[in-house]
């Protein structure tokens, strides 16, 4: 069915990879300036639209660092109800910023955030309203070539990397898979259990890693949910208990894999990823799960989309139910190896 569509719909997608090849060869050329900035950038994309978890790897690269430099985060704001550049902090909503970047800064709050469509205006705005900053993460940035970046980190998904997938509209990529030569590391993500040798050198010529590029894997772990109003009350799932999961992100079904295994019941409500809620919805919701008839139940979400499901806390509080949010992080299989390649190159810079 993947192929059929890729065919059907290839004519478009060949006028749109040679926009995408024209406007990258402007930039390739000189033609465009990309520009360059006195501090590390370290660049956080993917080939494909979403769903490669781009946010827990920057939170990762956030808990590796925190400690040790002062640290901006620059992002798009997908969605949101705003323009231009905008300094996040914790009284944002994500109709101001976004989910993202308002999930990221809650959970960092001395950690500075701003969004901007252009990745180009915003660093500098970032760094002139934070003088201190010793480095940059991009979030979602592959695709921007306006900015230089000193070390380029793609992301693929293990189920679905860019080497099975098609250029948009056919598929999910936003370039020519070629495009993946820019990264200085290739991160294989979601994977389901440890790379061994052989399997890892399928992965390299799978993905056409070169000679000096360097190939990661990384996995999903789930933590202990947490009530999104009072987030020290914490809920362990069991099985005994329903699970009423709402969940508006790219990929769900891992999620839902998890879930599933640790309670006895479980209603899956998806939506389109970043899916801004309407009040009937919460509504219709909320009256879901008062019709499950188990007495031990609760409503389960995603971090990010608790950013948006908090829009309606009033709701939820008049029918007395309590919102879950349940955390991921993502770890490596080689975890001190990838830790070594970040600090070496931040240890190497040079302006």
């Amino acid at each position: 069915m993947k192929k059929l569509q890729a065919l059907l719909l290839s004519p478009f997608s060949l006028l749109y990879g040679i926009g995408v090849s024209i406007h990258q060869a402007l930039y390739f050329s000189g033609f465009f300036k990309a520009v360059k900035f006195s501090i590390p950038v370290i660049n956080i994309g993917n080939l494909a639209v979403g769903g490669t978890g781009k946010s827990p790897h920057i939170e990762y690269i956030l808990d590796l660092l925190h400690e040790y430099l002062e640290i901006g985060v620059i992002s798009r704001g997908y969605k949101r109800k705003t323009t231009g550049y905008v300094y996040v902090d914790v009284n944002h909503t994500a109709l101001d910023v976004g989910d993202e970047p308002i999930q990221m800064k809650l959970k960092y709050p001395q950690e500075h955030f701003a969004v901007s469509e252009s990745r180009s205006l915003g660093i500098p705005k970032l760094i002139s309203q934070v003088p201190s900053l010793q480095t940059i993460l991009m979030d979602d940035g592959f695709q921007h070539l306006e900015v230089k970046a000193g070390l380029n980190i793609l992301l693929t998904e293990y189920s679905n990397p860019y080497c099975n997938d098609f250029i948009l509209p056919g598929g999910r990529l936003r370039e020519w898979r070629y495009g993946s030569r820019r990264a200085n590391i290739i991160i294989v993500t979601k994977c389901p259990k440890p790379i061994d040798e052989q399997e890892e050198q399928q992965w390299r010529k799978n993905l056409n890693v070169q000679a000096d590029q360097h190939l990661f894997f990384s996995f999903i772990e789930y933590q202990i949910p947490y009530s999104i109003f009072a987030t020290s009350e914490m809920y362990h799932l069991n099985p005994s208990m329903h699970v009423t999961l709402i969940s508006a992100v790219a990929q769900s079904s891992y999620l839902v894999d998890y879930v599933e295994d640790k309670v006895a019941s479980l209603t899956d409500i998806h939506y389109e990823d970043h899916h801004f809620f309407t009040e009937q919805e919460i509504l219709d919701l909320i009256n879901k799960h008062k019709a499950i008839s188990n007495s031990n139940k609760i409503i389960l979400t995603t971090e990010k989309d608790a950013t948006r499901l908090a829009l309606f806390r009033r709701l939820f509080e008049e029918h007395q139910l309590t919102i879950f949010a349940i955390p991921i992080k993502v770890n490596f299989f080689k975890k001190r190896a990838f830790d070594q390649f970040i600090k070496n190159y931040l240890l190497e810079f040079k302006v």
